[in-house]
């Protein structure tokens, strides 16, 4: 093997995440959004207005991107029982954040109280089996 390919391929595997940093970056991500979500919610409860859409809309990229990373490391290694039932209800949690996203806001219709903290409740949930994986 050539100098050059063995230092390549030293690389690589240093490049290489674990299982747990990238379920630690997941946590980081859902707390971003967590965030993101607690300050719509005291719009929505405070202000009885929808909160702005580019909040919304930030608050479901790092959602997603949490999500997407969750997936992909239960998808690819092994992880911990906790992690893949988190996985599912922060899907979940997805699935009712669209339907509020595309299904009332967007239409301009308040978002339904319930369903708001439904959605958080089921996310904070997520978060906290996510918490047990680490």
């Amino acid at each position: 093997m050539s100098q050059r390919t063995e230092r390549g391929a030293g690389r690589a595997q240093n490049a290489c995440m674990d299982t747990q940093t990238i379920l630690f970056v997941a946590c980081v991500l859902f707390g971003f959004a967590a965030a993101g979500g607690i300050v719509m919610a005291l719009i929505r409860v405070g202000s009885h207005n929808n909160p702005p859409h580019w909040i919304a809309m930030l608050h479901g990229f790092i959602a997603a991107a949490g999500v997407t990373l969750l997936a992909y490391v239960t998808i690819f290694t092994h992880v911990p029982d906790m992690a893949q039932i988190g996985l599912l209800a922060f899907v979940l949690a997805a699935v009712g954040g669209v339907w509020m996203n595309l299904g009332r806001h967007h239409q301009g219709k308040l978002i339904p109280k319930s369903i708001m903290f439904g959605h958080a409740l089921v996310a904070v949930a997520g978060l906290g089996l996510l918490l047990l994986a680490l």
